[in-house]
């Protein structure tokens, strides 16, 4: 009866590996990062905010209830207008908290507070193939998958199960735009609508 030898274990070989090895040799050596990738980030506060999750699902909650109050004030002002020093605070808080990208279509109440704009692939709906058996990137091995951050973010929120949402792509016209003012402002038009249907019904039902 012959023996079985167990193949040799190693270190699981990625896509990227193979289209490294593949790649042309040349004297020119490219910095061993991604594009999407900040020198020397640290992940600290990213990791942060996502164990904290559901703390920041309930901020963000109020926070959007306290935009919505305020859209007479925006509309009155012009949104055109307060979207500069707006973006201006916003591009620099989110960027600290969840190293935001400013895609303008932030998903991160479905996303366990791990921007998705973080993957070198900018996947929105799910870790790609090349996932480290660390939970690491197979692009950035020394950044934690973004998506397998997320699912841990989502266990911990309410409205956890939001991370099942299909996510459309990325509608690039809209980066460097206010994601806090394009919310708000569709919240309020949806009031609005629902405000006037409410009284299309009732003045039906008087007229009847």
């Amino acid at each position: 009866m012959s023996e079985t030898i167990p193949a040799k274990e190693g270190p699981a070989v990625t896509q990227a590996t193979l289209v490294k090895k593949a790649a042309p040799k040349s004297d020119y050596k490219p910095a061993d990062v991604s594009p999407q990738r900040r020198v020397q980030r640290s992940f600290a506060v990213r990791l942060w905010s996502i164990r904290h999750s559901r703390l920041l699902e309930w901020f963000y909650g109020k926070f959007a209830d306290m935009f919505l109050l305020l859209h007479p004030l925006w509309k009155g002002i012009g949104y055109g207008r307060v979207e500069g020093p707006i973006k201006f605070v916003e591009k620099r808080v989110k960027g600290f908290m969840f190293d935001c990208r400013m895609c303008g279509q932030c998903i991160l109440s479905s996303t366990g507070m791990s921007c998705p704009m973080n993957c070198p692939k900018q996947l929105r709906n799910g870790p790609c193939g090349g996932v480290r058996a660390n939970g690491n990137c197979e692009v950035e091995p020394d950044m934690p998958c973004v998506w397998v951050k997320a699912w841990e973010g989502s266990q911990n929120m309410v409205h956890g199960d939001r991370i099942l949402t299909v996510q459309k792509p990325v509608d690039q016209s809209l980066r460097e735009t206010s994601a806090w003012l394009r919310v708000t402002a569709q919240a309020a038009t949806a009031r609005e609508a629902a405000a006037a249907a409410k009284t299309e019904t009732a003045n039906t039902g008087a007229s009847a």
